[in-house]
């Protein structure tokens, strides 16, 4: 079932210029009209010529044959454009970066400025009419405001446009007329010049979702949240009201993805019977074979002319004369058989294959060649000539050569000159080609055969004669073997069928070398000694009316022609006063099958009718490489029978049924016949697919004929032969029809009244969609009607389908003019997908515009289809304009999920439980059942450890900071961290002035003074923050997230290095914020030298201890109060897990500003007293071997990183591993390697890690991943005892559902997820449903809560929602054990028990984290993560260096990284469309191509997705392209 396509029109805006005037003009048309009564309730579309009124007094003046047929398609195409005038609608044009609009200069785009600003536009739309003031003064508004109005031409306009000129009014407009305001999502975060967006990859800006709003920031925004001067949500907005239109189908979702229309036309007629030709009369002069015809006009007639070549200027070049063809043909044939190889060894025998190879311009020697070929009983191939080693198409024909065993190629003297050649003289092998020996068939070069040697000419038989090449629609090229008795035949019935007689002129401009060319201008002209004047490709190029002019001269009878030669000389006709064809008594159209020959063919009636050209002379013929000629049309002396016409209804052929229509519909196509079945041959028409049963006489279905003038088969592909040459087709009580085989012509029609053949196109142009049958020639022929030749040229447009998400989908491509502009291209895509939809009711999947020139050709100039295909599957066809329009195409996604109703907690317990499945829940080792000597159990406190440490040892080194280098910068023992500890303190209370309770922010370069700031705080009674300083080249966006926090915290004073505190003061950083705002800042440079009068002692462990700040990926800043008690539970847990001792030594790789990473850099040594040996992540950019090669110096057994340090590692150091190992690197000691996460663990980056490393020791086992959260830092953690990792696979389908489903390996749809370390000492999981709150069963999905001793006890504050947060720390299960109290994670994932044990003896319980439930996207009702669409679109091309989604109002937006030329940009879009909707059932909304590290990363190295969607919603991230897919 067909469903009409809302019509889509995007085009391509310059990012920065004109801005004004494009979105007045975009906006125009979706300012909401008047209510419609229901009689008017067709929607709306601007007007395009020609109106249909004038198309009905066109169609009602004259006969209908007078007038050139292609006009009617195209007033067609032109009135179904007036028709949807109505329904037009603004969709938004795609964004292009400047360096990409490389078509013409500049000012093609914007005309020049007319006023320095837009001040003079207010005046000229007094009053914005609202919507009850009817549409006709809206338009006219818009109309004048865009016609009138200047265009800013500044390049800033476009993102300062806040509320200035014609934009802004818009906006008021929009407001007044209420557009159905569809509100954004809540959470855009209103960016003002204080918080801007940061898209800069060092470090992130921290800004919460909602910044405090300062200034105007309440100006900025429309009601819905979106920033008026944000040009993108303008267009999103845009789009999603566009796709909101309830001219959208609402697509029918089923099951299966496909269910037939019920009412669609079914074929109603009787049977069909096959149809038999005349008989072939054997007239008594035929020679048996065509090499004895040869013979007799060589000896009796030698003088006669054959052939005549012309050069490029249209002088003749060259008579070849009979008697000359007769004996060149003997020398080339003496020399084959007995000049190569040796006498005992000749290379080439009779019924060996050769290649032929000659250009287009030398049909002569082509000629001579191949009768040489006959006469030495050696079976020609003719192919192209190579003209470079990777020519389009050239490679299946060089495995066509090399399975038909060619070791020989015959070439010309010109043309083997003209072949590429090595260094050394001799010719390469071309890609994919045997070795072949080229042999020069020049007389000059040939030795003169003896006196006694005769070529052997036998009667025709059923040996092969000559081999066909034939490309497929895959492009993959097969060899079509014709006998010599099939070939004899088949000229018979020409001579017949055509009333060749002796010496007759015939004008050739086909293709010598196969088809209608080869058998009319090549052999059939032998059989009757006609002369041919032979018309190369090259002078058609230069002079189109040429072969006209040689009609003339020659007084031609015949001429050989396809519609297209017909056209140019249509084009080059200018009254020509010479001309005179009435000597012309047949004009062969050798594509007269192709439906749309008709136009060509009665336009050049229409003009050359005047100049003697007969009506009747016209004969369209229908042929294959296969059934070589199928029917033509016999050239009658009667002109008073018109030939036959069908005017077939497109709706009905593309059911297949044939449904004769009035012309007044618009889509319809107009068939004329190719004739009558050749004579001796049988015709019939079977069903396309499937067993070959005869059609009923008005269904559409595949020409079969059976005659001896058919190929025979294809060369060394027998079953592909069986099918296509060897087909008995049946009646409909299954019953062969004829005990003979039929051939599959590969042409699609039907055989009309009278036994005329009407073809309506072929097998290889066809495309199935949604169950309906469309032709590319159709599709050609709508495109080529919306503007003829005015925008793209008329030859250079591709039609193809490819599969996508199980059906066909319709991909035009089109070369534009490199005169046109972007607005032209906009304008010309947006009428094609109209014309497109009216007369096929199809919609177009992609359309893509490419540069002039740049399509594959194939050797006569045409498009390589399939060529152009697998450029456009693999992304390299470099298009400069893309539309696809996959909402309105693709109707057959699956239902979207409905959510059922909730069953209870309780029954999903009781269920469990009765199906014996235990409830999900894990824990790992119980602390307090641990006996061990940990003497620091006896400190409450972290401040009382350190003190203690620095007594009883002293000179024992806590800490060690590398250089860039890998040299030791600084260590700190114990007894210096105690000693600079007490000078902190005497500075916070002293010059701070500070009391115990009060909040210090530490703003530190990861080092040791950080340490030591830390400690002096606990050392004074204050209360650490620890935050990332601001990056000295980034000021402007990293330095009010510091400024934030600080406030936030509500830290009374800010304690940082020299450096750093200048930092904070400068003129740069009064720039971004107000420097005067800052609490004291104190620098620890210069410390007082006495130490503090009595360290501070906390009176309850509950107290805080320090307070943890960090930026969730999703933007929220957030504060997490870290208590005494909690943070000694969580050192003693990690002491356990990893088994860490004073004697250990651990390499960190973290940023120590919150999380696990600064409880590893901070706080870990100072409780188990081992060493750190601490490497800050920023120093591996200079670096990146610094963290290994430590690894490797220390023999260090426990190393921490992150996935950013890993990337880093596996990306900077791929190709370095022999260098590495011959520098001493040697990671054979380690014997964990944790990555610290907050995400589901990355297995392709830690499998890669680990593969390339292996090479330099490092254990595959040795590597895995933590887990932490917001409400507990770290709850999972390989350590050293217990099982490995493991990994599951499961069914991402199912988990879209919220369901987990284990698969196997490799299975379709599977994603493997790792365990992410082993649960932590003192640490309960249990998996519960998010929104009922109730337990879940072993391997089902739900949010992890835990309940621990190390978790936090709270937010300190949160921007957003409070009342949301207030459970993440105290949730209880609504069923079973109501009484622990557990903390959300806000991860969902799943606990799985295994079949290994842990340390205990027990069964080891693995939890796998899949997501973040803040991240997760619900589209279509089911709950997609960003990972795993965006690990999809990466695949896709090589040029996609990174990749994020997010959804904004209900579209999925796709931003992805190029790294290569801006000209590949466009070759991403269809390819990411694509990817989405076949792995993930998802139609992408919005494709934004950027620059490499234009995508946020955390330090963490997550993406910061939110950040990276305001930023693009704010305008901000100079996309090199966006598109907006409909």
């Amino acid at each position: 079932m067909w469903l009409p396509p809302v019509i889509c029109v995007v085009a391509c805006d310059i990012t920065q210029k004109g801005y004004e005037k494009k979105r007045s003009k975009l906006l125009g048309a979706y300012l909401s009209h008047p209510p419609v009564t229901a009689d008017q309730a067709s929607p709306r579309r601007p007007p395009m010529a020609p109106s249909a009124s004038r198309y009905h007094r066109r169609r009602s003046s004259g006969t209908r044959d007078e007038r050139y047929r292609s006009d009617v398609h195209t007033e067609a195409v032109q009135a179904a454009l007036a028709k949807h005038k109505e329904r037009k609608m603004a969709v938004p044009m795609p964004s292009k970066r400047r360096s990409l609009v490389v078509q013409t200069s500049m000012d093609a785009y914007t005309p020049p400025d007319t006023s320095s600003g837009s001040e003079e536009e207010g005046g000229q739309g007094e009053g914005t009419p609202t919507s009850s003031q009817g549409s006709v003064s809206m338009e006219h508004w818009i109309s004048r405001a865009i016609h009138q109005g200047s265009t800013t031409s500044s390049s800033s306009s476009s993102t300062q446009s806040g509320g200035s000129g014609a934009a802004g009014r818009l906006a008021d407009v929009l407001a007044q007329t209420h557009v159905e305001n569809h509100s954004a999502p809540p959470d855009v975060t209103t960016y003002t010049s204080e918080h801007p967006v940061q898209v800069e990859r060092p470090q992130v800006s921290t800004v919460p979702r909602t910044t405090p709003k300062y200034g105007n920031a309440e100006l900025m925004e429309t009601g819905d949240g979106v920033p008026v001067s944000s040009r993108v949500s303008a267009k999103i907005q845009q789009l999603v009201n566009t796709l909101k239109q309830p001219s959208v189908p609402s697509p029918h979702y089923t099951d299966d993805f496909f269910q037939p229309d019920p009412n669609q036309p079914r074929p109603e007629g009787a049977q069909m019977v096959a149809i038999r030709g005349e008989p072939l009369g054997v007239v008594t002069n035929w020679p048996p074979s065509l090499e004895a015809a040869l013979q007799r006009w060589g000896t009796i007639s030698p003088k006669a002319p054959c052939l005549t070549t012309m050069d490029t200027n249209g002088k003749p070049l060259y008579v070849l004369t009979y008697g000359k063809l007769w004996s060149r043909s003997i020398k080339v044939a003496y020399n084959i058989l007995h000049k190569l190889g040796t006498k005992q060894e000749p290379m080439v025998r009779p019924g060996d294959r050769v290649a032929l190879v000659f250009p287009n311009n030398d049909p002569a020697a082509f000629m001579v060649a191949f009768y040489g070929c006959l006469l030495a009983e050696v079976v020609p191939v003719p192919i192209e000539v190579p003209l470079t080693r990777k020519d389009a198409g050239s490679q299946q024909i060089g495995f066509l050569l090399g399975s038909c065993g060619v070791t020989v190629a015959l070439t010309s003297d010109a043309c083997h000159k003209g072949l590429p050649k090595g260094p050394t003289g001799e010719i390469p092998q071309f890609k994919g080609w045997p070795k072949l020996l080229w042999f020069v068939t020049e007389s000059k070069h040939l030795s003169k055969p003896p006196r006694d040697w005769f070529p052997h000419i036998k009667d025709a038989n059923n040996d092969t004669a000559y081999i066909e090449y034939k490309t497929c629609k895959d492009g993959s090229v097969l060899g079509v073997t014709v006998t010599r008795i099939a070939l004899l035949t088949h000229c018979q019935a020409l001579t017949q069928s055509c009333g060749y007689t002796e010496a007759e002129i015939i004008v050739n401009v086909l293709d010598f070398k196969k088809d209608v060319g080869l058998w009319h201008g090549i052999l059939t002209s032998v059989m009757n000694m006609m002369h041919v004047i032979s018309i190369p490709y090259s002078l058609m190029k230069v002079n189109p009316l040429s072969w006209i002019q040689k009609v003339c001269q020659y007084k031609a009878k015949v001429a050989c022609v396809k519609s297209r030669d017909m056209h140019w000389a249509l084009v080059a006709h200018r009254d020509q006063r010479d001309i005179n064809l009435s000597s012309l008594r047949m004009l062969v159209v050798a594509d007269g099958s192709n439906p749309w020959s008709i136009s060509s063919c009665d336009a050049f009636l229409n003009v050359f009718q005047s100049k003697g050209l007969r009506p009747e002379v016209i004969c369209p013929c229908a042929s294959s490489a296969e059934a070589l000629t199928v029917a033509i049309r016999r050239p009658t002396d009667d002109s008073n029978q018109p030939p036959g016409r069908g005017v077939l209804s497109m709706q009905g052929l593309s059911h297949g049924v044939i449904r004769v229509d009035s012309e007044e519909r618009l889509s319809v196509l107009t068939v004329q016949d190719v004739g009558t079945v050749m004579p001796g041959a049988l015709m019939c028409v079977v069903k396309p697919e499937g067993v070959p049963q005869l059609c009923r006489t008005d269904e559409i279905g595949e020409l079969c004929v059976c005659s001896i003038a058919t190929g025979m088969s294809y060369y060394g592909l027998s079953g592909m032969t069986k099918n296509t040459f060897e087909v008995f087709p049946m009646s409909s009580s299954g019953a062969p029809i004829s005990e003979y085989p039929f051939t599959r012509t590969g042409l699609l029609g039907f055989i009309g009244p009278g036994g005329l053949a009407f073809v309506s196109g072929k097998m290889d142009g066809l495309m199935v969609v949604s169950g309906r049958r469309h032709n590319a020639d159709d599709i050609v022929a709508t495109a080529l009607a919306v503007e003829p030749m005015k925008f793209v040229y008329r030859g250079r447009i591709a039609v193809f389908s490819v599969t996508v998400l199980h059906d066909e989908r319709i991909v035009v491509v089109a070369e534009q003019r490199p005169d046109s502009t972007e607005e032209d291209s906009f304008q010309w895509m947006s009428r094609v997908l109209q014309a497109i939809d009216s007369i096929h009711n199809v919609g177009v999947f992609c359309l893509a515009l490419v540069p002039a020139n740049t399509l594959p050709k194939t050797p006569l100039g045409g498009i390589h289809l399939s060529e152009t295909k697998q450029l456009f599957l693999e992304g390299s066809l470099h298009p400069c304009n893309v539309l696809m329009c996959p909402h309105t195409c693709v109707t057959n996604l699956p239902k979207p999920r409905q959510k059922q109703p909730e069953i209870g907690p309780a029954s999903v317990m009781v269920g469990n439980l009765v199906s014996g499945k235990r409830i999900a829940q894990a824990s790992g080792r119980d602390l307090g059942q641990i006996e061990d000597n940990d003497q620091a159990r006896k400190f409450l406190f972290l401040s009382e450890v350190l003190q203690w440490r620095a007594q009883t040892t002293p000179d024992h080194v806590l800490f060690t900071l590398l250089s860039s280098r890998g040299a030791v910068l600084s260590s700190l023992t114990c007894l210096q961290l105690h000693k600079r500890a007490e000078k902190i303190a005497t500075m916070l209370m002293e010059r701070g002035h500070l009391q115990d309770g009060d909040h210090v922010a530490l703003v530190y370069p990861p080092g040791i003074d950080l340490i030591a700031a830390f400690y002096g705080c606990l050392y004074a009674g204050c209360v650490p923050i620890t935050v990332r300083p601001p990056h000295p080249q980034n000021i402007a966006t990293t330095l009010p997230t510091v400024k934030m926090i600080v406030e936030v915290s509500r830290s009374a004073c800010v304690m940082t290095s020299q450096v750093i505190s200048k930092l904070l003061k400068s003129k740069e950083a009064s720039a971004a914020v107000d420097v005067r705002t800052w609490p004291p800042v104190l620098d620890t440079d210069d410390l007082p030298k006495k130490k503090p009068p009595q360290l501070y002692k906390p009176s309850n462990p509950d107290t805080l201890a320090y307070l943890d700040f960090s930026v969730s990926t999703t933007g929220m800043l957030a504060g997490v109060k870290m208590s005494h008690t909690a943070t000694s539970a969580f050192c003693r847990s990690i002491k356990l897990q990893c088994e860490l001792y004073p004697s250990r030594e651990v390499a960190i790789c973290l940023d120590p500003y919150c999380g696990l990473g600064f409880v590893l850099w901070c706080l870990c040594s100072v409780y188990s007293g081992h060493q750190s040996i601490l490497i800050p992540p920023s120093e591996l950019e200079v670096n990146p071997a610094l963290w290994l090669m430590a690894v490797s110096q220390f023999r260090v057994r426990d190393t921490f990183c992150s996935y950013s340090v890993m990337e880093l590692c596996t990306k900077g150091l791929g190709l370095q591993t022999e260098s590495l190992k011959s520098r001493g690197l040697d990671l054979s000691r380690v014997r964990t390697c944790v990555v610290v996460a907050e995400e589901r663990p990355r297995i392709a980056l830690t499998q890669s890690f680990s593969k390339l490393f292996k090479d330099l020791g490092l254990h595959p086992r040795a590597v895995s991943t933590s887990f932490g959260c917001r409400v507990n830092l770290a709850i999972c953690l390989q350590g050293t005892s217990g099982p490995d990792p493991t990994t599951v696979y499961v069914d991402m389908r199912a988990l879209r559902h919220d369901r987990v489903r284990l698969v196997e390996r490799g299975s379709p749809h599977s994603l493997p997820l790792m365990e992410s370390g082993k649960i932590l000492p003192g640490v309960r999981i249990i998996i519960a449903n998010p929104e009922t709150k109730g337990p879940l069963g072993d391997s089902h999905l739900g949010e992890i809560w835990v309940h621990c001793a190390h978790n936090g006890s709270g937010y300190f504050t949160v921007y957003g929602d409070e009342a949301l947060q207030s459970d993440h720390f105290n949730s209880h299960l609504s069923f079973g054990d109501t009484q622990t109290v557990w903390a959300r994670t806000g991860y969902l994932g799943f606990l799985r028990r295994t079949e290994l044990t842990d340390a205990s003896g027990e069964r080891h319980d693995a939890l796998y984290v899949v997501g973040a439930l803040d991240e997760a996207m619900e589209l279509r009702g089911m709950r997609y993560h960003p990972i795993d669409i965006e690990t999809s679109v990466i695949r896709t091309h090589k040029s996609i260096m990174e990749c994020a989604v997010f959804p904004w109002t209900n579209l999925l937006v796709v931003v992805v990284e190029l790294e290569g030329s801006e000209q590949e940009a466009l070759d991403l879009v269809p390819l990411v469309t694509n990817a989405v909707l076949e792995e993930h059932y998802l139609i992408v909304g919005v494709v934004v191509v950027v620059d490499i590290g234009v995508i946020p990363i955390n330090s963490r190295g997550e993406k910061q997705r939110m950040h990276l969607r305001d930023g693009f919603l704010a305008d901000q991230l100079d996309p090199i392209y966006v598109a907006y897919n409909m």
